[in-house]
């Protein structure tokens, strides 16, 4: 099971939860040990290549380990997500050079034969409000400078992924504005209910 969604969305909190609840050996993003995200976050323009080549390199090595297990898990954030929300939007926004992006899409699409596709992808859908919100709550130092408007342009790009993801993966999306993962068990599961039907 692969977990998609906007930064602050529950991507992590569920990702523990469905492991606990579905014996899933779990897999999280390399978020507070990423030596990149303060500069990035100071400096998209400079540090945007360097972060994406070692979210790449990392999920990588995630999605080859669960390939190479054979045992059920379920991963925070999908090797996917990195070129369709991140790296596109970045050399979109001319925050990443086209040598740079070019690069880096060689790179992943090279990579893709190797990895088996997740049996389903979660996706958790919120709006821009309740992101910030979470964001702010969290308190992350690194995450302080981030801008609405990024996050307004990272679900503007989740929306163009999903609607062609669905041709590729199967996909059950959660209205994250309504679900409360942390506080109760009753969301989980109705998410775990729902895995099971598909």
């Amino acid at each position: 099971i692969g977990i998609a969604g906007n930064i602050g969305v529950g991507k992590t909190t569920l990702t523990e939860k469905l492991g606990k609840r579905l014996n899933l050996k779990t897999y999280y993003e390399s978020v507070i040990d990423n030596p990149y995200l303060d500069e990035f976050y100071g400096d998209m323009l400079r540090w945007s290549f360097n972060l994406q080549i070692y979210f790449l390199a990392h999920r990588f090595k995630s999605q080859k380990q669960i390939s190479e297990s054979g045992i059920n898990a379920v991963q925070d954030h999908t090797i996917y997500e990195d070129v369709e929300i991140f790296a596109r939007p970045l050399y979109e926004q001319e925050y990443m050079s086209e040598k740079d992006y070019e690069c880096y899409s060689d790179l992943f699409h090279n990579m893709l034969p190797v990895l088996k596709k997740p049996d389903v992808i979660i996706y958790l859908n919120a709006s821009v409000d309740t992101l910030m919100g979470r964001i702010q709550q969290r308190g992350r130092d690194f995450e302080t400078t981030i801008e609405r408007s990024y996050i307004e342009y990272l679900n503007g790009s989740y929306e163009r992924w999903m609607k062609r993801a669905r041709n590729d993966f199967k996909v059950l999306e959660i209205d994250a504005n309504k679900t409360d993962f942390i506080n109760g068990d009753d969301d989980l599961e109705w998410v775990a209910q729902k895995l099971e039907e598909m």
